[in-house]
């Protein structure tokens, strides 16, 4: 499997979730319509980053295979770029109008939605639409996408992660557990954990995120799934009661030593090895997970013993326990100059068979729709994929709309609100002053 490894993975993702990336657009890269003219291609070159082999392998195999006939019409050329360099690539080919046939978005949203409103990137609804594949990608991606991209489809979902809470079923069932459907249950279940000398959670308070997590699905689940976006409108702070509310609750399980000790040391590799050697009962993460869950050499107590359930829901709360927290990972969108005839049948070819392949090839869960059956590696691969394909409308994360600064603060700070040495209410101001300073 051609997987990151799990600390490369997370520095793939953490980029694209970190919120506003540097956005110094040249007047050239993004002013004007020049970008809409068309010019045919030569090949379907596609802009990658380095860090990310899983969507250009997937494209290879697809290339000598189901899309043969598309790429012999228009030949697969494949660049790359570290990802942190992607931007500045993407503003310099923006603005002398030779963007490639499809590229890597930018590491924030706020930069392919620049290149969008100068006519930059191709209108992906209609073409899709008028390619009739629309339907081959997943609602929930769409979904997310949209919440992203100012209600526009300007990627295409190549990586579809939702997030929530793997345990394990051996401990969950040596201690009597069920699986909780509510907070409060969550507390119970935790509380005997720890009892029976169990960590309940595994998490990583060095890169603070794995708990933020749960501060914003306590949010959405509390105040529903406009909750961040209400704040990112400036119509309620996180200073609000009830937004402060989530970080205690939060900030309750560490100062019962539910993460364990020391959680702001923890790395993520090692919040991921305490879950998986069987020393934690639960962990918050994403569905890219399923590769190490699926890993032998890494799961020591087994992938049947793994199971994954929603955030719970808060009695009295206005949210829904099937509204997945969701990314797409880094997405790709493509040049509209470039969008003919002959990248519509790529396009096509991709909308219909990547997410069998990349499946099959790579463990890996997009936002197109498998229509080929894969067997999965496992049972709990099985019930994320039947989880996406059932869900409807997906929510964000903690500091998905929030600037670099205001992300750093809240990351750099969560180990300390549940470590104890800073209370919830200090916490969200902090958080709250850096994104008023935006």
């Amino acid at each position: 499997m051609s997987v990151p490894t799990p600390r490369a993975r997370h520095a793939r993702l953490s980029l694209f979730t970190a919120g506003s990336a540097s956005l110094v657009l040249l007047a050239t890269a993004c002013g004007g319509s020049g970008g809409a003219s068309t010019a045919a291609p030569e090949n379907f070159s596609y802009l990658s980053v380095t860090e990310n082999t899983t969507v250009k392998t997937a494209l290879g195999t697809l290339a000598k295979g189901a899309c043969k006939s598309a790429d012999d019409a228009l030949p697969l050329k494949v660049e790359t770029v570290p990802q942190a360099s992607l931007d500045q690539k993407l503003q310099l080919l923006a603005g002398q109008n030779a963007l490639p046939v499809q590229f890597a978005a930018g590491n924030a949203p706020a930069l392919t939605q620049q290149l969008a409103k100068s006519g930059k990137v191709a209108d992906l609804e209609k073409e899709l639409t008028s390619l009739g594949v629309l339907d081959q990608l997943e609602p929930g991606a769409v979904s997310t996408i949209k919440a992203l991209y100012g209600g526009k489809l300007e990627v295409l979902p190549y990586e579809y992660n939702i997030e929530g809470i793997f345990y394990n079923k051996k401990l969950f069932e040596a201690n009597g557990l069920k699986v909780p459907g509510t907070w409060d249950e969550l507390v119970a279940a935790s509380a005997k954990l720890e009892a029976k000398g169990v960590q309940p959670f595994a998490a990583s308070g060095q890169q603070g995120w794995p708990l933020t997590r749960l501060i914003s699905g306590y949010l959405y689940r509390s105040l529903g799934p406009d909750a961040l976006q209400k704040v990112a409108d400036g119509k309620a702070k996180l200073t609000d009661p009830e937004y402060v509310k989530a970080a205690e609750e939060v900030a309750a399980l560490g100062k019962k030593g539910y993460f364990g000790k020391g959680v702001g040391s923890i790395d993520y590799d090692t919040a991921m090895n305490e879950f998986l050697s069987g020393k934690a009962g639960m962990l918050y993460m994403g569905s890219w997970a399923l590769a190490n869950i699926a890993d032998a050499k890494q799961n020591k107590v087994g992938a049947d013993n793994v199971g994954f359930m929603p955030f719970p829901a808060v009695s009295g709360g206005k949210g829904s326990i099937d509204q997945y927290p969701s990314n797409v990972g880094l997405g790709i969108t493509l040049s509209s100059k470039s969008f003919d005839s002959k990248t519509g049948d790529w396009v096509s070819c991709i909308a219909k068979n990547y997410g069998a392949t990349a499946l099959k090839d790579n463990g890996t869960i997009s936002g197109f729709k498998v229509n080929t059956e894969v067997k999965d590696a496992n049972e709990v691969t099985t019930q994320v994929r039947d989880t996406i394909s059932s869900s409807q409308q997906n929510v964000l994360w903690f500091e998905a709309l929030f600037s670099t600064k205001a992300t750093t603060v809240s990351q750099t700070n969560a180990a300390s609100l549940v470590s104890g040495s800073m209370s919830a209410k200090q916490f969200m101001q902090t958080v709250q002053d850096a994104l008023t300073a935006q």
